[in-house]
C-alpha cells in the first residue's frame, strides 16, 4: 500500500507521514526534500510555483512511489498534490489498489495558528491563501479531518485504510 498523504501547507503532512511510517514501519518520504532550490526560493519569497515549477518536481517524487510499487513495498509520500492533474501524475502507472491519496483537513484559521508558530521552513505563509485556491478537493481521497493531535489523526488514517491500530 502506498500512502500519499495530501493538502494545502500546515495540515500536518510530515508529522503525520512520520508518525504514521513509525507505526506502520514504512518508509516515508518528505516531498519538500524533493523542491529544486529554485523552486524553495520562490516559495520563501512568497511567489506561487506555477504547473511549470512543479513538473519536474512531480515526475521525480512519481519515480520514487513507481520504486516502491516495482519493488512491492509500502510507503508513505507527504506532498500537496493540490490538482487532479498532479496527482494523476504522482500514481501514472501504478495500479488503483494499490496506493491511497488522504486528505488532511484543517481549517484555514487553524493552519494560519500552525503556521505562526512554524520554525525553519522554506514556505511564506502568505502562500496559505493560493495553496487554498489551487486546491482541487478530490472525489476519490480519504478526508481526515487533521485538526486533532496527530497520535488522532494516524488513528483515523489507520482506520479509514482498514489497519489495525497497532501495526
Amino acid at each position: 500500500m502506498i500512502v500519499i498523504l495530501m493538502g494545502v501547507t500546515g495540515t500536518g503532512k510530515t508529522t503525520v507521514g512520520k508518525l504514521l511510517a513509525s507505526r506502520t514501519g514504512w518508509p516515508f518520504a518528505e516531498g519538500d526534500d524533493y523542491h529544486s532550490e529554485a523552486n524553495k526560493q520562490k516559495m520563501h519569497a512568497g511567489i506561487p510555483l506555477n504547473d511549470e515549477d512543479r513538473a519536474p518536481w512531480l515526475a521525480t517524487l512519481h519515480d520514487v512511489l513507481y520504486g516502491w510499487y516495482q519493488q512491492g513495498k509500502s510507503g508513505i509520500l507527504a506532498c500537496s498534490a493540490l490538482k487532479q492533474a498532479y496527482r494523476d501524475t504522482l500514481s501514472s502507472g501504478i495500479p488503483r489498489d494499490d496506493y491511497r491519496f488522504v486528505l488532511l483537513e484543517v481549517s484555514r484559521e487553524h493552519i494560519a495558528e500552525r503556521l505562526s508558530h512554524r520554525t525553519n521552513h522554506y514556505m511564506n505563509p502568505g502562500l496559505l491563501d493560493s495553496q487554498f485556491a489551487t486546491l482541487e478537493v478530490p472525489s476519490d481521497a480519504i478526508r481526515v479531518s487533521a485538526e486533532g493531535t496527530p497520535e488522532e489523526t494516524v488513528a483515523l488514517i489507520l482506520d479509514q485504510l482498514g489497519l489495525p491500530q497497532g501495526v
